[in-house]
This record gives C-alpha cells, structure tokens and sequence, in this order.
C-alpha cells in the first residue's frame, strides 16, 4: 500500500470511528456535585407581587435559580433548557407570574463574564422555557415587559463584551417574542445598559446608551458625548431623543435608571462621568432636566461592574444604589447610608410593590431575601453557585478538593465524600485554606495539612492545623493599581502554583518569570528569563476613558500554567497568558520558546500539559474569547514542541463556540483526554482525533479545570462548584472503544471499603452516594429476558445474585418457596438496566441480611463483604460475562491498627447475629400464624404469651423484647464502624442465643 493509499486508508477509518463515536450515549455515567453550598455571583434578582414569598434570581455562571418559600431553599429552573448560565435580566409579568422573561449574559464585564446567548421566555412559572430569539446581541442589560400587556418585552443589549458587533442596541417584540425590531441603536461599539418604561405610560421608554469593551489588558467603559448618555421615546420607540439637559456634557460611560412607580414625573441615573460629574442625576420633569444630587463615589465604584439604581415602589425619596457597598437614601439621593448584607459586591435589588419590606438582594456570595426592610436577611448557604477557578486535590481518604472561590475571603477545601461526623449537613464541610478568592490551592503530597496558597500574585503556605498562614510573597511589593510595564514582578491575579511530582519540597510559581522554591516560600530563585510576549502597548494602566481598574486581572504578559513532567525531573512547561508557550529540559537552565507557529497571537494560555506516557508529547489549551475568537484551539506536539497539531478542528467534535480552557491525559490510558471548555466536558478516546461531548447531567457552565485522581474525573466550574465523575476505569479499556453486536463487561475499579458516617440533613446536597462497586457493561440491544448479575468471592462462593426482572425471580419456584432455607441471595433491583448501550450498577458491597416478612426488606441490609478479591458474572440472554475486581480496607482503618484477621471476626459474629434475627423474625411470623388458627383459648392464649415475649407491647416506650435486643446488638456489631467486637456483645449474643432456643422449644 503506498502513502497516498494509506493516507486514504486512514482517513476513511478515522471517519467511521469518529461516525462510531459520536453515536454513543454516555447517560449512565453521572456526575455528582459536591459543594461549596454557599452562592456565587448573582447578577439580577427578581419576584412576583402576586406571590410574594417567589423570587428568581440569575447567577454569572449558574443560571435561573427559583425560590418559593421567601428564599428558604432554591432550585434551579434552567438546566436542560439555556444553552449559556450567564443571566443578564429577569422580568415577571406584572398580572401573570407564570410569565417570565430572561435575557442572558451579565453585565458586570469582568474578564471572566460569560456570553449571552440571547431570550428567554417561560409561560409555567420556569418549568419550561423556550428560546425566543437575539442569539447573537451578546450582554443583556435589561428587560422590560409592558404592564398592560405581556407579549410586549423590551431588551437592551449591551453587545459582545469582547468585540464590537452591530447587534448592539435596544430591541422590542409585540408578539412575545416571536419577532424582535431594533428600535434604537448608535453603533457596533456602543449598547445599552439599562432601559425603563414609565408604569402609567409603557409607550414613554428611557434607554441608557454605553460604550463597552473588554480587552485582556484593560476595560473600556465609556466613550464621547455622542456614544453615551440617555435617549427617552414617547412612541413606543417609533421615535427618539437624547435627554442632555443637566447632564455631563463630555466623557460619559455606564449608567443606569430607575423611574418612579408612584410618580410618573421623577427618574434617576446613575452616571459614570469624570470626576465631579459621576454620580446621582434626578429629574422631575421626565428628563427635561436633571440635577446632580449627588457626588458620592462609592455610587460609581467600579462602575463597568456595578451600578445599579432602584427606588422604594411607594416613595422616591427612598433610593438604593447597588455598588460596594450597597446604598440607602431617603432623601432623593442627597444623603446616603450604608445597608449591611450577607456579602458585599452589590448588582441588584427588586421590591414588593405591595410591601417593599419584602425584598430579595443579589451580590457576588449569591442572593439574600429580607422581610424586614433589609433588617434581617435569608441565608446565601443553600445556593450552590461556587465560581471556582481550579481544582486541587490532597491524599487524604477521602480526599478533599481545592480552589479558588471567587468572592470568598479564602480558598476553599471540601470533601469528595463525608470525612466526619457533622450535624448541619451540606453547608458544614466547607474549610478555609488560606490565600484569597483566586487561589489557587495546592495541597503538599504527604502533608494535607500544608497549603501552599495563592491571593492575586501573593504566596502563602497555609497550616490547617494552625489556621494561620505564612506570607513569603516573591518580591514583597504591593502590585495593586501600577502601570504593569513598571513592575519588577508582573503576578496575573490567578498566579499559579505547582508542587513538583518528583519533590513534594520544590514548589514553582509564575510571575512573568518561574520562581522555584525547595524551602516553603522562605527563599525563591528565579529560574527563567521573561516567557512571555511582553508587547509594549499592553503594558497600559487598566480602565480608560474614565475610571481606573487595576486589579491583577488585566495585568498581561504573566504565567497562566506551568508543569513539570512527571517523567522527566526538570521537564518544565509553561504557558503565559499572551499566548507563549515555553519549555526547559534541564530545570531552568536553558528554555525555548515552542509557541505554535499557526496558533493566532495574544492568547491566554489556560493549561500546559506534559504527557504521563511520553517525554515529547505535550498539549495546550489556548483560549482568545477575551479577543473576540470562541474558536476552541487544543494543540498537541511529539518532539518537545517544535511542531504542533491542532486537534480541535472544526469538524472533529467540539462544538463552535466551545473555547478551550483545560486539557488533561489520563495517567493510565495512552490516548485518552479530557477537555474542559466554557460550555462543557469532551473526551477523545483516540488522542484528539475525534472529541465527543461527556456532558451527560453536568449543567452547562464553563468547565475551569479537570483532575484524574483515584480513577475519578473531578472538575471545578465557574458557577455550579465542583463535580465528580466517580470511577472512569470503563473508558481506560480498550474494548470501551469497540461499540459493536455483542455485550460487554468492564472491568470494575478496585474499591475503597469506605465506611461514611451517617449524613443527616434536607435535600440532595451535597451528593454522598454510599459506598460503592460501579460495574459499568454494554448492551448492543435492549435484552428480551432480563440481566442476572451475580458476585462471587475469592473461592467462588455466590456472595450475592441481582436480577433486573423479577419474572427471573419467579422461575425457579421451589427456590423462592424455600428462599429462607436458600443460600442463594437473589433480589430484584431496578437499576439493573439492561437497556440499550452504556450500563452502570452500583453494587453496594452488602450480602445476605436478615430475613423479613416484608418481601421488600428481606435479606437486605446484610454485612459489607470483607476486603478481597471479587468476581462479577454478568448473564445476558445466553452470554456469560466475568471481570474480576478487588475491594481495598480503608486505610484510616488500618491506620487505627485494625487488620483484616480483626474484620473477619467482626462480619462473622454480624452475620451469626443476623442469622439470630432471621430465626427470630420467621418464629415470631410463625407464632402470629399460628394464633390467628388456634383451635382453643389455651393455645392461642400460650402462642401469645411466647409471642409477648419475643416482640416488643405497643404504645410510648415500651419494654425491649428479645426481637428488639437482638437487633440492638446487630447495630452494636456492626452497624456504622470497623471494629472488633467487644467481650460484652459476644457474651450477650450466647445469651439472646440461648433465649431464641427456649422460645423456639416452648413454641413446638
């Protein structure tokens, strides 16, 4: 076969696979999500006066959330239906509230803002929504739906927060939502940011033009006169005119409005303008003219990010202004006091207009009800809204996982199952782990208990015993508001933090340059020259025309990632976050610049990583959407970067749009990656061939770092927290790959006999499944007779028998007539699936329990197998399936001096103890027979004196009979922890022994 053939060979087989691949359904593997509870971001906030314990609110990277118990408790009403979380407006129907009105993408434009995707619309109070139109306007500022009727909706659309694009201005539908019209617009660089209706006239509209931008190295807000400021339409916007009577007359960036609802001649503005200029407007002419009544600063803190308005229903002299912080007034915005809420960060409030005591705030740590005027608010721990950056992950069992928190005033640990005791479940197991919001957090391999963590370039090393943390920032010097092109050290505001593989002593951190220390932070050397592009007209102060904004966020040319090789000690990688990619083979001694020669300039480079199964082999994720291009770039090279492949093409599987931000290889599997991208998860199972999408119920949110540990996929997300994908072994097989006629069983994943404590507490949240086998298995068809799932211990002794149909139960009847004689364990158990495709079965380590006249309880809840070797039959019609497995002891368990010996005696005096009670239950269900047919009082009267002794009398506290004590002594085996039994239990089972035997001989 020549080149050109086999080039042609390859091309046709790569098709058919990618054909093959992206035909699969993945359903059966389920993320789980594990915390944080506390909320994130919330950008807009909204109720209902018809219902006045119902709000929503809309999160930055999260999504429609819905209360209907004053904020008690929130749920989210847009999964499976919004193809972005970024919430920009939400509007109910002022005389319907099962009509709801959302537009997407936010209008805080930080560099991590998400896109818009345009409207949406529910007619069933968010049950269901369907999209209705604007796809492409970008940010929305506002809606506004008339009061006298609902299908006619105004939008201002802010525009791409990223570029400039001629979908920019403010929008209306008369037929909600099925046609849209552009009714004002100045360009393809200047939106709106806020729009009003006049409640007693809907035809008199206020629109709030802004000039907006985001550029990586800075924020444009604002622009001249003519590209800001407030335009008023008295037809319905048929017509327009710019109000500028009293308003600034130069530079004017973001402003937003708020008109009264009990006075239809006073509006209000708050305007960003320089200084002197900026602040509150009033008119009370319905903007003929305004006044500046006030100048205060904290109105327009941040303005680009903040700035809101909203007035008291009843009283506009009663005037709130949502900035840092958030801002009352009650004497038309001359004075101005600050209100205390649950975080500070402030971006919305919405009012009862029957009872503007009752009020819902939304801030940066979630959304806050208050039925007091602001007195007294509702939690933010019960939203979990976490935007976190990365995710680390320690060595503990179970091991906990790590981040940045956006908003929080540390970073965060939590675990990935219960490590502990705890009573208020869900928002307990949330830890401080030093450094700030960014991150991130590394904990120390071998020592959890050290934290090397991150606050905006500043190193810190956190002790969880202490709680305290040690600064040992690199170059001490405070980088907060400089011009970068000054700095000795330029820090990215999620500078990052990598332990080596081969050290757990040597820690590298990025500035522009690799800083390396071997002593906790105490000594730092630099190990690199500049690695990145350092282009002079980036190098500018943040924020322009008016107001400055130099946080770290905008600072470029910094590191974005680094990684050392875990095959090679001194095979460092980096990636800057202007788009260069450089590589050191001897530990920093000489680097290369490896930048692919056709990957476009000035992109952030979110992850480097090295290969775990070759020494050349390396991949890039690239991301540019903050230069206006969502195209996904994902590159691999084989020889140390001097050449690259783009794997992410436009027809290989990620989805257009679907920007790149982390890329990881399976340590165990050549072959197999994951990506993580601003929309969601994607593998490829042939080394970036071909992707497929491995969303399965994972809500649509960006994807902000991946980690393969214990064969878990853990992900962190901007808005929804972090997630875990327990047991991936499946996809490491090489049959996962090979969809074809005939069944398959995977190979399960060795399992940690975990015992968790009990988690008492409301709801699903945090997900803590119980411990587990995941037996994962293909099914090339729906199967006609049912599954039979058997497991078999090391001797091959049936431990237990699944059935997914009970009529399987049912064919073997002398079996089910003597199932209390039967050493067989057989059940029926639903989940069983023997659909179509991909299976999983979660097998929860349990044999054989106690006998029960319910046939629903019978033999369940028995003993956890001991630690050992397993085997897994899987029958499907006449195929036979066997994989073997392995259940591993707990370490903590083996750490408290527990041995394998010591369990055994333990499952056996449970299971001795169980079999007591099974003997005990079938005498007691024999007695109540045998009652019900006495043949004369004596009997009867002698059955119920023996049945009285075995079976507790009714009513408040009653005497423990000897049913109860056996099982009190079943609980006392066994029933929460690993341990050896005491001398009392064993003594008392002889006892209760010797009792069931006499009742048993009193009985015949």
């Amino acid at each position: 076969m020549n080149f050109i053939t086999k080039s042609k060979f390859l091309f046709f087989a790569l098709t058919i696979i990618s054909i093959k691949l992206f035909s699969q359904d993945y359903d059966a593997l389920q993320y789980r999500t594990i915390g944080p509870e506390r909320g994130g971001r919330v950008t807009t906030v909204a109720g209902t006066p018809m219902l006045p314990g119902t709000f929503y609110l809309g999160a930055s990277g999260a999504g429609v959330w819905k209360s209907d118990d004053y904020g008690t408790s929130w749920k989210n009403v847009s999964d499976g239906f919004f193809t972005t979380p970024s919430i920009g407006a939400i509007q109910v129907a002022i005389n319907d509230p099962n009509i709801v009105y959302v537009g997407t993408g936010s209008d805080g434009l930080r560099s991590n803002v998400i896109g818009g995707k345009g409207m949406y619309k529910s007619i069933d109070a968010g049950k269901t929504w369907e999209h209705i139109g604007l796809k492409n306007v970008g940010q929305i500022g506002a809606v506004e739906i008339d009061p006298t009727n609902s299908n006619i909706v105004w939008v201002a659309a802010i525009g791409n927060a990223f570029k400039s694009n001629p979908e920019r201005g403010i929008y209306k539908t008369i037929d909600g939502g099925q046609n849209w019209k552009k009714v004002l617009s100045i360009s393809d660089k200047v939106g709106f940011s806020d729009l009003e209706l006049l409640p007693s006239n809907p035809n008199v509209i206020y629109a709030a033009a802004w000039k907006a931008e985001r550029k990586p190295w800075t924020i444009i807000s604002g622009g001249t006169k003519d590209e800001g400021g407030i335009y008023k339409s008295v037809n319905g916007g048929s017509d327009w005119v710019k109000l500028e009577n009293g308003l600034p007359e130069g530079t004017i960036g973001k402003i937003d409005l708020a008109v009264s609802q009990v006075d239809s001649s006073i509006l209000y503005a708050i305007v960003e303008a320089p200084e002197g200029e900026q602040g509150l407007y009033k008119s009370v002419n319905q903007g003929k003219s305004f006044e500046h009544v006030s100048d205060d600063m904290r109105l327009v803190n941040r303005p680009f990010y903040y700035t809101n308005v909203e007035l008291d229903p009843t009283n506009p002299d009663i005037v709130y202004s949502n900035a840092n912080p958030l801002l009352k007034s009650i004497d038309g915005g001359k004075s101005w006091k600050r209100m205390s809420v649950p975080h500070g960060d402030n971006h919305d409030i919405w009012l009862n207009p029957n009872n503007p005591e009752i009020l819902i705030q939304a801030n940066d740590g979630g959304a806050n009800v208050s039925l007091n005027g602001g007195k007294t608010w509702s939690t933010q721990f019960n939203q979990p809204t976490a935007e976190l950056y990365q995710v680390e992950v320690d060595d503990q069992y179970p091991y906990w996982l790590y981040a940045g928190q956006q908003d929080n005033y540390s970073t965060i640990a939590v675990p990935s199952f219960p490590p502990s005791a705890i009573q208020n479940a869900g928002t307990g197991w949330i830890i401080n782990t030093g450094g700030c919001e960014t991150g991130p957090a590394v904990p120390k391999p071998g020592d959890h208990n050290t934290v090397y963590a991150n606050c905006k370039g500043r190193f810190g090393v956190f002790d969880k015993l202490t709680g305290t943390e040690k600064a040992y920032y690199v170059g001490a010097s405070n980088i907060y508001g400089h011009n970068p092109k000054d700095l000795k050290y330029r820090f990215q505001r999620v500078a990052p933090i990598h332990v080596s593989p081969h050290n757990p002593d040597v820690v590298y951190h990025g500035s522009q340059y690799l800083h390396k220390t071997d002593t906790d932070g105490y000594e730092w050397e630099t190990i690199s020259p500049d690695l990145t592009a350092f282009e002079a007209d980036k190098q500018v102060i943040s924020g322009s025309p008016i107001t400055r904004d130099i946080t770290g966020e905008e600072y470029y040319s910094t590191l974005y990632s680094i990684r050392e090789s875990k095959l090679k000690e001194g095979l460092i990688w980096t990636g800057s976050n202007d788009g260069v990619i450089s590589v050191t083979q001897d530990g920093g001694k000489t680097w290369k610049n490896v930048t692919p020669k056709k990957l476009p300039k000035g992109g952030r480079v979110e992850s480097v990583e090295p290969s775990q199964h070759e020494l050349g082999t390396a991949y890039i994720a690239v991301d540019r959407h903050l230069l206006g291009d969502v195209t996904p770039y994902i590159y691999k090279t084989t020889d140390y970067g001097s050449n690259w492949t783009l794997i992410s093409t436009e027809n290989n599987g990620i989805a257009s749009g679907h920007f790149a931000r982390v890329l990881r290889e399976d340590p165990v599997k050549k072959g197999l990656l994951y990506a993580g991208t601003e929309f969601g998860v994607y593998i490829s199972l042939n080394g970036g061939i071909t992707w497929q999408s491995f969303q399965q119920n994972l809500p649509v949110t960006p994807i902000t770092d991946l980690k393969i540990f214990r064969g878990d996929l853990v992900l962190s997300t901007m808005g929804r927290g972090f997630w875990i994908l327990d047991d991936i072994t499946a996809l490491r097989q090489d049959s996962f790959a090979e969809w074809n006629s005939e069944p398959k069983l995977f190979q399960p994943d060795e399992t940690i006999r975990y015992r968790y404590p009990k988690v008492r507490g409301s709801g699903t949240f945090p997900e803590f499944p119980r411990t587990s086998v995941y037996i994962d298995y293909y099914l090339p068809e729906k199967t006609k007779g049912g599954l039979k799932l058997e497991i078999l211990d090391a001797n091959g002794t049936s431990v237990v028998t699944i059935l997914s149909d009970s009529t399987q139960l049912k064919s073997t009847v002398e079996e089910v007539e003597n199932m209390d004689l039967s050493q067989t364990f057989r059940y029926v158990n639903t989940k069983l699936e023997n659909k179509k495709g991909l299976n999983r079965f979660a097998w929860d380590l349990r044999q054989k329990g106690s006998w029960d006249k319910d046939v629903k309880k019978r033999f369940k809840n028995g003993a956890m197998v001991l630690p050992g070797n397993y085997k897994a039959r899987l029958i499907v019609d006449d195929t036979e399936l066997e994989q073997s497995f392995t259940i591993l002891m707990d370490p903590k368990v083996k750490a408290q001096g527990l041995s394998q010996d010591d369990l055994k005696v333990q499952q056996s005096l449970l299971v001795r103890v169980q079999e007591l009670l099974s003997q005990a239950r079938q005498l007691e269900a024999d007695l109540e027979k045998a009652i019900k047919s006495a043949i004369n009082s004596a009997e009867k009267a002698k059955k119920e004196a023996l049945l009285a002794s075995l079976k507790n009398d009714k009513g408040a506290y009653p005497q423990q009979m000897l049913l109860a004590q056996i099982g009190y002594l079943q609980y006392a085996v066994g029933g929460s922890a690993d341990q050896l039994p005491g001398k009392d239990a064993q003594q008392r089972f002889s006892e209760l022994e010797n009792q069931l035997k006499e009742l048993k001989a009193e009985s015949l």
